[in-house]
């Protein structure tokens, strides 16, 4: 299941034409939480072409994070809504590519646009003043770290300030108990399977692990949602342990694992040798994809951190089941541990395994189990 992304845009002039700037928000479309900013200080322009300008970086933004999402544009410049939308004629010279441009970043039909009140617009404008005061300085606008809000857990979450406990005043953490699908064919050949190949389903060994797995989550006793990847393996993992804890699952779409593109099927080997170039890039590199794919780790990364956001925001102080894939999963451990991109590389997550992270109210997170598969002894 596709995406749904807010996208609010705004841009400024100092002069009208003067010295210009945009600024851009990506929001989950269900939980309203920022996922990704963009802003840039763009020289000597208008008031128009810095709000068309912020409107493209924000759809390229939303495309990054899933490029099959649907959009909703809000903005408080009525010109470019009514232009878009196709209401009002594109009669200015420089307007007319930045439209053709706004146009292409998604396919017709995906996007629509509505017109805010500029009080309700607050975040793209701001951004759009960051980015003019910082080219005042005679520099490019950086995005700034700030503490997240309760209500927001961020999506490159820090690790846990607390040491050894959460303050008590937190509350209760939501926990991620992570399982990994059990193995497929594929699995003990160590191929690539991604969201792109033949979705395989578990092996006759892969179905005895579920089993197992559901009989040790069942002995825990604390588990109270189900949320899986849509894919089979994960499918069918999921439904073993739930049909055991007498739960439903709930899929969620950004758990899935990442598209291999054309390594789909191959060992690490036949890639090496088939794609040498392509591969050292991707090792090298969270924002290089697999021949063939149009996704990195990097957009991953936004996805998974969409996806756990939601997750927390549905199940807050719960204890939640959450059936993934290797890389998915070890993005969310990456991520709770505050830890760099190619920390990944160094994680062992076998078929079937467990892991734990919670989550608490001011944004961090605490990584409380890693690869455990003592239910498959």
């Amino acid at each position: 299941m596709a995406a749904r992304f807010i996208v609010e845009a705004d841009g400024g002039s100092r002069g009208n034409p003067g010295p210009a700037g945009y600024g851009a928000v990506v929001r989950d479309g269900d939980t309203g939480q920022i996922v990704a900013e963009a802003a840039e200080f763009i020289g000597h322009a208008t008031n128009n072409v810095a709000e068309y300008r912020g409107l493209i970086a924000g759809l390229k933004a939303a495309r990054e994070l899933d490029p099959d999402a649907s959009v909703d544009v809000r903005m408080d410049s009525k010109l470019v809504v009514e232009q878009m939308s196709g209401r009002w004629k594109i009669k200015h010279p420089d307007m007319q590519p930045l439209a053709a441009e706004a146009r292409t970043v998604f396919p017709r039909g995906r996007v629509a646009y509505t017109w805010i009140p500029r009080e309700r617009n607050k975040d793209a404008d701001r951004l759009a003043n960051e980015a003019m005061d910082a080219g005042k300085a005679g520099r490019q606008w950086e995005p700034r770290p700030k503490a997240p809000a309760a209500d927001e857990p961020p999506l490159e979450t820090a690790a846990p300030k607390a040491g050894w406990a959460a303050p008590a005043d937190l509350g209760t953490p939501t926990t991620f108990v992570l399982l990994r699908h059990g193995e497929t064919p594929l699995t003990p050949e160590k191929r690539f399977s991604g969201s792109g190949g033949s979705d395989p389903e578990l092996s006759d060994k892969g179905r005895w692990q579920a089993e197992r797995a559901a009989e040790a989550l069942a002995a825990r006793g604390s588990i109270q949602a189900v949320v899986a990847s849509p894919m089979r393996r994960t499918r069918q993992t999921a439904e073993t342990v739930a049909a055991r804890l007498g739960l439903e699952v709930r899929y969620e779409d950004g758990l899935r694992e990442v598209d291999f593109g054309d390594w789909e099927g191959l060992t690490f080997a036949e890639v090496q040798q088939r794609h040498p170039e392509d591969l050292s890039a991707w090792l090298g590199s969270a924002k290089a994809k697999p021949t063939g794919s149009a996704e990195s780790f990097t957009t991953l990364t936004h996805r998974a951190g969409v996806a756990r956001d939601k997750i927390i925001a549905r199940y807050a102080g719960k204890t939640v089941l959450v059936v993934s894939h290797v890389s998915p999963i070890k993005t969310l451990v990456r991520l709770a541990l505050g830890a760099p991109p190619d920390s990944m590389y160094r994680m062992e997550l076998s078929a079937a395994s467990i892991c734990a992270v919670q989550y608490y109210s001011d944004g961090n997170a605490s990584l409380r189990l890693l690869n455990d598969t003592s239910h498959l002894r």
